[in-house]
């Protein structure tokens, strides 16, 4: 919970920078990758739900052209690789050798990882993306409603999913009743708070309240209150947040699309494996 405190103060510092900081990318020697791939794991899903709330990008490359779901796909936990599908990841986003490789090979490699259960969630085009229920004239109270596709049931070629919202529902649909609607920081279904030191979850029944509800958390932030001084104060709580985390030679990418200065190292880091 430090971590994601010292990294949640530092991004929220300064409003109008959040987005940038939340696609900061951390160096080593000449390898260079994404904040959100720092965060990826098990145990730090709200970190990465917190960092793709303020526009951090699903499909951010590192130094080698890799994403953070190339990088999650062999993994045999799949919460992970569940979060990013949500948000929209994308198997195709960038050129590596050649091109990404397809949804269907993406599920090979989990299978040859031993993640049978991603393996067969990737047989469907839809497998773990958030959707919206469309022309369901049985149920129409969840025309409109959006859910996560959990599992794809083969034999019967149909999607078992998790409607969203306060009240919690599984159904069984076809993909003809599921239109891709992928999770944005204006439309994410559901919010990480930090606050008082622990992550708190809101779940929303619609678009509209989510957006009221993170229009509330805000309120107040609008840069044009923010005056130089504070302006100082905040750069200075970002320098020191990093430091303490370890990142004081963060890459910080500007709207012009040049970086900024990097802080001096306090010291040298241990060396890290690639993943």
């Amino acid at each position: 919970s430090n971590d994601i405190k010292t990294i949640v103060r530092w991004i929220k510092s300064d409003r109008s920078k959040a987005k940038d900081r939340a696609n900061a990318k951390l160096p080593e020697e000449d390898y260079e990758k994404p904040l959100l791939q720092v965060a990826v794991s098990p145990e730090h899903l709200n970190l990465m739900s917190i960092l793709l709330q303020e526009g951090a990008d699903v499909d951010g490359q590192d130094s080698t052209e890799a994403t953070a779901l190339k990088h999650n796909i062999g993994q045999v936990c799949s919460k992970v690789t569940r979060l990013l599908l949500s948000w929209g990841a994308s198997f195709e986003a960038a050129p590596g050798e050649g091109n990404y490789p397809p949804r269907e090979t993406y599920a090979g490699v989990a299978l040859e990882c031993g993640n049978n259960e991603m393996a067969d969630l990737l047989q469907s085009e839809l497998g773990g993306r958030r959707c919206e229920i469309v022309n369901l004239t049985s149920r129409p109270d969840l025309v409109g409603k959006t859910c996560v596709v959990n599992e794809y049931l083969a034999d019967e070629d149909l999607l078992k999913v998790a409607v969203e919202g306060r009240k919690k529902e599984e159904l069984v649909l076809s993909a003809d009743n599921l239109k891709r609607r992928d999770r944005t920081p204006e439309d994410c279904g559901y919010f990480i708070e930090f606050k008082g030191g622990r992550t708190i979850r809101h779940e929303f029944d619609s678009k509209e309240e989510c957006q009221a509800f993170i229009a509330s958390l805000r309120n107040g932030e609008d840069e044009s209150t923010v005056t130089a001084e504070d302006e100082a104060r905040a750069e200075k709580a970002a320098t020191d947040l990093l430091a303490e985390l370890g990142l004081d030679d963060v890459c910080v990418e500007q709207p012009s699309g040049q970086r900024a200065s990097k802080t001096k190292k306090k010291g040298k880091r241990g060396k890290k494996k690639r993943r």
